[in-house]
């Protein structure tokens, strides 16, 4: 069994139980998941929090080895310095490069739901990830 995190079109969040992933999409494709405070059933999964803990502490081997944090640290940084930051400018720009109207190059920033849409119908690739703001 697993918990997921759901949001409604209308901003309501709620957690939704199902047997595997598979039983969740199949769910939400045939529109049978709604929302309990308003029954509108446009539902997306949103990011849930996850947390680990070690049984005891390191061993000798595992001492050099990067912790989980200092891992997604590190992943945020990449991004930081390999990806131009464009704002909300985002899908316009993955569109103009996607049709070659300007150079290929890694941006990041935001994008709404219908912009998301648009990129996914034009076939542009882009994976959506939530960035903290701050140091990393």
């Amino acid at each position: 069994m697993m918990v997921l995190d759901l949001k409604c079109a209308n901003d309501h969040y709620f957690e939704g139980w199902f047997a595997n992933t598979q039983t969740f999409y199949q769910q939400k494709e045939a529109g049978e998941i709604h929302c309990p405070v308003c029954e509108n059933n446009q539902i997306i999964q949103m990011l849930s929090p996850v947390a680990i803990k070690r049984a005891s502490g390191p061993s000798p081997e595992e001492s050099e080895i990067p912790s989980p944090l200092e891992k997604l640290n590190r992943f945020y940084r990449y991004i930081e310095e390999h990806f131009e930051e464009v704002g909300s400018e985002f899908a316009k720009e993955a569109l103009k490069i996607h049709y070659g109207v300007t150079e290929k190059r890694n941006i990041r920033g935001t994008s709404t739901e219908d912009e998301e849409e648009v990129l996914k119908e034009e076939g542009v690739d882009f994976i959506k990830f939530p960035f903290p703001k701050g140091d990393h």
